[in-house]
């Protein structure tokens, strides 16, 4: 037996792991790294079923070319040909601009993904980009874009030392932080209690992190933005700010908050107009305070409004960049911000519905639109890297009917998933063990600065290819160089790229150097290594590769310190309270004061066995409370004569789902869980668990209006016993 060292790759906290491997390279046992700085030891069912997930039978581990309706296996040679034909006979009748490629959120988290991604989408030359970022997270970047002129400008919960935390539409204690990276998140929260502070969640079910607050409270799905005004309207009339950083906007802030007094938004969110003044003085008078907000926002209507008040109510309570309030992570690699500044959006937009982009990227949305839509621009071919659309996308079922038109689809993915069995070439990286790791993103926002790298635990088998070759090799084919180009011609022209830059850099280690000095001082096994080293050492601390792994366990880089001056990249250098571009959507917002809400609203659910729709094929991840069960308060219930099935049915589409009958639930509300929906699967495990797919009855129609994100939660459904 030996011993590894990992970080866990599955989900967003980062935590260490310690794997137990036989001399064959089986995993007996994972455990938590207790020697991690960050994690201390803590690991979740997830992580601890990291050797099932890495070994899973039904894991592809070479590539597959459908013929017909079967697939066969190829050699990897035959599977690039297969793309160069395909993806250049598109190119050749219909342009670059007939290709679409879509990023799934596991690119955000491996190496490979990282850095090939920006390339590959660079090499197809089309505008017709799309990610995960418009299923989750993008108002996030619009709205800290417009605030700060830094579309990465995340501030995170400065988790430990807080004296009053506020979560609204977020489920730490389950999806173990989103935007957020805290291992054992669940055990910070009971530590912040422990040390006298205050935990307040707002969501509309009572959800395993509302379990451990101190008060919880119901909310209509999709009127958080109201909510959010109605404090802010209380901190400006009382007088209660007391505002630290440099702004602007204060004024016209105060002016876009008059309407929504606590009494005005009430009957719309569902929280009691002195619920919400107290909450306003209760942030105002902790001596530190942090409101945070994840999924359940940015995937419902007002998502970029909601993500832009809950920093503005940081800024108002004076906590803002401050210890124990909201603060930035400085992560050790070289920060590489996003699109130009200040922020910008719309310099193109997708040609059927007109949308703008936003980072580079079209709403996942409209793919289905510009697939089924004939003319000029048609897409006609799909690359798609870790992503299972059919399942993970607004009415995914009608993108996945789409896909079926294309002339050319191959996918990077490990699976024949709902999504990938619809393509014509399927390439499959290697096992996670068989890839060294580093979370380039998500320490990033890390609530401690910290850093670790985790080496390959296991070989890549003979003729097997890493995912950085597969990346390179398809971005070489997508740029007309071929099948058989050279891998590493490509990750030496991107090192070139990136030190190229970094000997410019004052004080940078590479300073007037030349970039073939500055290359040969790097160090690494691959071309993603090597880019992480040089990376490191033109972070701020001055790291290199080897000191990483010289300290498998990971480094401890010290508390949270403010840096904001560092961040705001606005034009005058202050914050923007009031940015003119969410005019519109806030006038949008005091209309919907007035208009009804639906009779029952559709949300989404975190499960804490579960990530997205890619871990159903695990048995020790599915059944118990993983299961795809419809939470339905026992008063509805009652009231619609409910029984052991229902038929729940929106605007788009129709899903037939056991009901589970829980107090959990706000009355009008229930709640599906996403990811599920694998009947047929070949996945064997999956299909039979195979679920529904709440994405059956999500509107790609229906998106946040300033960031084109899906809107998941707060759908109107009719629910009608399957007896009749």
């Amino acid at each position: 037996m030996r011993t590894a060292l990992r970080t866990c790759p599955i989900c967003d906290a980062v935590c260490g792991l310690r794997l137990t491997l036989d001399d064959d390279g089986h995993v007996l046992s994972v455990k938590g790294d207790a020697d991690d700085p960050f994690s201390g030891g803590y690991v979740c069912p997830k992580g601890a079923s990291l050797g099932r997930l890495d070994e899973d039978p039904d894991r592809l581990s070479v590539p597959m070319i459908r013929e017909g309706e079967h697939w066969r296996e190829a050699s990897w040679e035959e599977a690039f040909q297969a793309v160069e034909r395909g993806l250049t006979g598109v190119i050749e009748a219909h342009g670059r601009e007939a290709v679409a490629a879509y990023f799934g959120n596991p690119t955000f988290h491996t190496m490979g993904g990282i850095f090939y991604r920006g390339p590959l989408a660079e090499a197809l030359g089309t505008t017709n980009l799309y990610s995960a970022s418009t299923i989750d997270q993008i108002p996030k970047h619009v709205a800290v874009g417009l605030m700060f002129g830094n579309s990465l400008a995340i501030s995170v919960p400065d988790l430990d030392r807080t004296d009053f935390l506020l979560v609204i539409g977020a489920n730490p204690a389950e999806s173990h932080g989103s935007l957020c990276a805290a291992p054992d998140f669940p055990g910070r929260l009971r530590a912040l209690r422990k040390r006298g502070g205050r935990l307040v969640v707002v969501d509309p079910r009572r959800t395993r992190t509302a379990g451990l607050a101190d008060e919880h409270l119901f909310v209509r799905p999709g009127t958080d933005a109201s909510l959010l005004f109605g404090i802010v309207h209380t901190l400006l009339a009382e007088n209660l700010t007391k505002v630290r950083v440099p702004v602007s906007g204060l004024e016209e802030l105060r002016e876009l908050a008059a309407p929504f007094g606590p009494e005005a938004v009430a009957p719309l969110c569902g929280v009691p107009a002195e619920t919400i003044v107290r909450l306003a003085r209760d942030l105002a008078a902790a001596e530190t305070a942090a409101v945070y907000t994840r999924v359940g926002t940015c995937t419902a209507d007002f998502g970029t409004v909601t993500q832009w008040l809950v920093d503005v109510i940081n800024v108002l309570t004076g906590n803002m960049d401050r210890p124990g309030g909201v603060m930035f992570t400085r992560p050790a690699t070289m920060e590489v911000p996003w699109g130009p500044k200040p922020f910008t959006s719309g310099r193109w937009h997708s040609r059927v519905r007109g949308l703008p982009e936003v980072l580079g990227e079209l709403p996942v949305g409209t793919l289905a639109d510009e697939i089924e839509t004939p003319g000029e621009g048609q897409v006609k071919a799909l690359v798609t890297v870790a992503g299972n659309l059919v399942l993970s996308a607004p009415n995914g079922p009608r993108l996945g009917r789409a896909m079926r038109d294309l002339e050319f689809m191959v996918c990077v993915d490990p699976y024949l998933n709902e999504t990938t069995r619809l393509a014509d070439v399927i390439l499959p990286p290697p096992r996670m063990l068989q890839m060294p790791h580093y979370d380039l993103l998500l320490l990033m926002v890390t609530v401690r600065n910290y850093t670790r790298f985790s080496p390959p635990v296991l070989p890549l088998e003979p003729g097997q290819l890493s995912e950085a070759e597969i990346m390179a090799r398809l971005i070489l084919i997508a740029s007309g160089k071929g099948a058989h180009a050279d891998p590493r011609e490509l990750d030496e022209m991107i090192l070139g790229e990136l030190l190229g830059a970094g000997v410019q850099i004052p004080g940078s280690p590479f300073e007037g150097q030349d970039v073939a000095t500055a290359r040969a001082a790097l160090e690494g096994d691959s071309g993603p290594e090597l880019m992480l080293d040089a990376l490191l050492r033109l972070g701020p601390y001055g790291l290199t590769l080897s000191a990483l792994r010289a300290n498998p366990h990971g480094i401890d880089l010290g508390a949270l310190e403010p840096r904001l001056p560092e961040i705001v990249c606005t034009d005058d250098g202050r914050v923007r309270l009031a940015p003119a571009e969410l005019a519109d959507e806030v006038g949008r917002l005091r209309r919907k004061l007035s208009e009804a809400p639906a009779d029952t609203l559709l949300i989404g659910r975190r499960q804490l066995r579960s990530n997205n729709s890619w871990l159903h094929n695990v048995p020790s991840l599915v059944g118990g409370s993983n299961q795809c069960t419809l939470h339905v308060n026992p008063a509805d219930v009652a009231r619609l004569d409910l029984r052991g099935t229902v038929l729940v049915r929106s605007a788009v589409g129709e899903v037939v789902v056991p009901v589970e009958p829980t107090e959990a639930i706000m009355p009008g509300v229930v709640s599906l869980p996403h990811g599920w929906g694998h009947a047929g699967s070949a996945q064997r495990v999956a299909s039979q668990h195979a679920g529904a797919n709440a994405n059956a009855l999500t509107d790609n129609a229906v998106l946040d209006a300033m960031s084109g994100n899906a809107v998941f939660n707060g759908i109107p459904v009719t629910l009608v016993p399957v007896e009749e």
